[in-house]
């Protein structure tokens, strides 16, 4: 006869919501919203639309659902009218982006799609270029922006992620960087980027460019209208929410920890499943700049997080679905997670 303990896992097993939710930084959000109020707005009725208490913003360890973050972004874009959500000088129209994707349609290989796309932002904007570079065997997108125009970080951000997503889909769906370069130097919350930029990172380069395998720029395009109506129709989740493949270590082993919940098996475990050693999945990980810890402590953060604010769980069963011995040990490690106990930080996401 199964045990209660047994029961109450099997029921808060069939409620975890699948695929598991990631969460935004805070810090993201907020610079999200820095174009907007560049050009004079105060979004907080913006923010209250996407179910984002404003008060939220003052906080740097909170963090939202990604679903709450799309909302906000598709309300920028269509307030201010801008896929640029107000960071450029000349707005880029909505549409732009997928006037840019159907010109690339019509090359035959990546190479030839990549300058397409260099082109059509050339006529597009006065103040952002962009430029294939090279670097040895690697090969890359990179930006180069107006000096003579202030531009904040999150640009540099929201136009790699845009244009390496659009690269890949554009071959099929894959393309693994190598690494990604941003010209400014390291912020306090580089250490988020690990599932947004799934791979090495390097700050205060002359340009902000993604990095992939040179090779592959011999690629076929291999999209067509259809694809593009479904690509299109996803924006702007597929261009920023983390993609959900097999895309490199870290997606890999959150995406174990994702099947095996709420078991939250160890590193032994986790390294047998990928057929290699302990430490050599930590030295694979660490290149990716994370930890197995890191990856794990994340997933049930987001978790917890998305819980916590539809409001359904008791702590308790939160303790249990996450892997914790008891409910003072999640409420410990929630509060070093954000600086808030998870019950303070349901008031906050309710309010």
């Amino acid at each position: 006869m199964p045990s209660r303990i047994d029961s109450m896992a099997e029921d808060l097993n069939s409620r975890v919501p699948s695929p598991a939710p990631y969460t935004v930084p805070m810090a993201l959000v907020q610079g999200t919203l820095e174009g907007a109020r560049l050009r004079g707005h105060l979004p907080d009725t913006w923010l209250k639309e996407a179910d984002i208490a404003p008060r939220l913003l003052t906080r740097e360890s909170a963090r939202v659902s990604t679903d709450q973050y799309i909302a906000l972004l598709k309300l920028l874009i269509a307030r201010l009218d801008d896929e640029a959500i107000g960071f450029l000088a000349r707005p880029l129209k909505p549409g732009s982006l997928e006037l840019i994707a159907r010109a690339a349609l019509d090359e035959t290989d990546l190479l030839a799609a990549l300058r397409r796309v260099s082109r059509v932002m050339a006529l597009l904007q006065d103040d952002l270029e962009l430029e294939l570079v090279h670097d040895g065997t690697a090969a890359g997108l990179a930006l180069r922006l107006d000096s003579a125009l202030w531009r904040p970080r999150f640009l540099h951000e929201y136009m790699v992620r845009i244009l390496w997503r659009l690269a890949a889909w554009l071959v099929g769906g894959s393309l693994p960087a190598r690494r990604f370069d941003f010209a400014f130097e390291q912020p306090p919350y580089a250490r988020q980027y690990g599932v947004t930029f799934p791979a090495p990172l390097r700050f205060g380069q002359p340009l902000s460019a993604f990095w992939f395998d040179a090779r592959r720029l011999t690629r076929p395009v291999t999209r067509d209208r259809a694809a593009l109506r479904s690509f299109v129709a996803s924006w702007p989740a597929a261009m920023i929410v983390p993609r959900r493949g097999n895309e490199g270590i870290v997606a890999r082993v959150r995406l174990h920890f994702d099947r095996s919940r709420p078991l939250w098996p160890g590193l032994r475990d986790t390294a047998a499943t990928f057929h290699m050693s302990a430490p050599t999945l930590q030295r694979h990980l660490a290149a990716a700049g994370t930890s197995f810890q890191t990856l794990k402590d994340e997933l049930r953060r987001d978790i917890a997080i998305v819980r916590l604010a539809a409001g359904q769980d008791s702590l308790a069963e939160l303790a249990l679905t996450l892997g914790f011995a008891d409910s003072a040990a999640f409420q410990r490690a929630f509060k070093g997670w954000t600086g808030s106990a998870p019950g303070t930080y349901r008031r906050r996401a309710g309010a």
